[in-house]
């Protein structure tokens, strides 16, 4: 007898009748009995992937061994160096630049933020289970042994910890290290701004280790470390990075033992177009603004007063504000020099006009004395004229005065006229030299100075541009 059993379909609802109600609960039972057993394979299979999920990682394609830590570590002593007692401990040492963040010239000191690392061989975490490199994270750093590594003239320096600590550790089957740890620190860099703004400056960055010596650990440069990557993606404000090279060195210190040092040397080039802009131009443009006066009349006194007034009171804001981001060095720098330049030609335009002023009513006063000369000459020799007159009357002549040029000497007397002639003489010859130097020392014309004045300074000025140029950019 064949058995149908009924086929239900979703969402028609099966409707049995009061006597297939036993058959069909018999059915349904029998199918879930059957079920349950043919999934128990698999529940125990998955149970015995999970007691495995301690001993293997990886796809479901290939897996690697992981090894037990606690084995590993069993009688690890991180206080003490891979190999004491035998030869020193070699690190490999790479650094990549991810960001030189801010130069100061004020503070002689820069930041950056580096990857630092470091490389050796601790034969005591060696394993031969598989030849995979474990990788670890920050945590697994404290119980290693590491360089004590420090930045030799760092004046503060941190770990970045977010979102957890930039830290990791490359664990190789024959035991090397590779130690990772992202780095910013703020380190000191010694200045020469004797030819700020066009300089060019040398800073470094000191690696040594702080407590271990030469004969337990030395430093070189990684393999790899043939140039500092990321740097040319570095873009800074005010420098170019136009050079940079590793160096190492053992610093022998008396007390202490000698040290090894790594060091990485930056050669920085200022980038000028900043202090052209901010600088230079503005001070050109207020000596060429004094120059204006010269073209100003000499009548305008409050004008070309004020004119030079303010140029030389904008002069001295402008330096004050380009020497408030240097550091107060005894030094002379460049830009200090071209502001005193300018401040020369500057302060030489506002004396140029007071020059000229004053021969201006040197020579009005001048002029009335010389017009009130020759009035006094006048009328003194119509004085003298009227009292010859007045004599020749008394005397009854009346003839003309050219006929009597000689009268004075008949009245005063022969011997007067002599001494009277010497004396003159004399004066002559002193007049003479009086005249020489008032013809050197004889004012010159206002109008003409500024004439003058509107050629020598234009001239004076490029000529010591040039010099300046070309003194300090060579």
């Amino acid at each position: 007898m064949a058995l149908v059993l009924p086929v239900i379909r979703p969402g028609i609802p099966l409707c049995l009748g009061p006597e297939e109600a036993p058959s069909a609960a018999i059915l349904i039972l029998h199918f879930g009995l059957f079920g349950l057993l043919g999934t128990l394979p698999d529940l125990a299979q998955r149970s015995n992937g999970a007691e495995d999920i301690g001993e293997y990682i990886g796809s479901n394609i290939e897996m690697s061994w992981m090894p037990n830590l606690d084995e590993l570590m069993q009688g690890y002593a991180r206080n003490f160096r891979p190999g004491i007692g035998g030869p020193p401990v070699i690190v490999a040492v790479d650094v990549e630049v991810t960001s030189i963040d801010h130069i100061s010239e004020v503070n002689m000191e820069y930041t950056m933020t580096v990857f630092l690392r470091q490389s050796w061989k601790d034969e005591r975490l060696s394993y031969n289970h598989t030849n995979k490199t474990l990788g670890f994270d920050g945590r697994f750093v404290e119980k290693l042994w590491l360089p004590d590594t420090f930045i030799v003239n760092a004046k503060s320096a941190w770990f970045h910890d977010v979102t957890v600590e930039n830290k990791l550790i490359r664990l190789q089957p024959d035991g090397v290290i590779l130690y990772s740890s992202r780095i910013t620190s703020t380190v000191s860099c010694d200045m020469d701004l004797t030819k700020y703004p066009m300089d060019e400056q040398e800073c470094l960055l000191d690696l040594e280790s702080y407590g271990y010596s030469a004969e337990d650990i030395l430093y070189y440069w990684s393999d790899n470390q043939e140039q500092i990557h990321g740097l040319e993606k570095l873009e800074l404000a005010q420098f170019t990075i136009t050079d940079y090279k590793f160096t190492r060195e053992v610093m022998n210190f008396k007390s202490a033992g000698q040290f090894p040092r790594l060091t990485l040397t930056f050669q920085l080039k200022r980038n000028r177009g900043m202090y052209i802009i901010q600088s230079y131009v503005p001070s050109i443009l207020l000596v060429t603004m004094s120059w204006v006066s010269f073209w100003i009349s000499q009548s305008a006194v409050p004008a070309r007063v004020s004119l030079g007034i303010t140029t030389v009171l904008t002069m001295t804001t402008l330096m004050d504000c380009a020497r408030s981001s240097l550091p107060r060095a005894s030094a002379i720098k460049a830009l200090d020099v071209y502001f005193l330049i300018c401040y020369v030609f500057v302060f030489a335009a506002l004396v140029e006009y007071a020059f000229a002023h004053f021969n201006a009513d040197y020579m009005k006063k001048n002029k009335k004395t010389e017009h009130a000369k020759r009035e006094k000459k006048v009328s003194m020799k119509d004085g003298n004229q009227a009292i010859v007159l007045f004599t020749l009357s008394l005397l009854g002549a009346n003839l003309n005065l050219e006929q009597y040029a000689n009268v004075p000497e008949l009245i005063i007397g022969s011997k007067n006229i002599g001494m009277a002639r010497k004396l003159g003489s004399n004066e002559m010859k002193s007049n003479q030299k009086g005249g020489r130097l008032k013809t050197l020392l004889k004012p010159i014309d206002a109008d003409t100075i500024d004439v003058y004045a509107r050629a020598v300074f234009p001239a004076a000025f490029a000529a010591v541009n040039i010099i300046y140029w070309v003194g300090y950019t060579n």
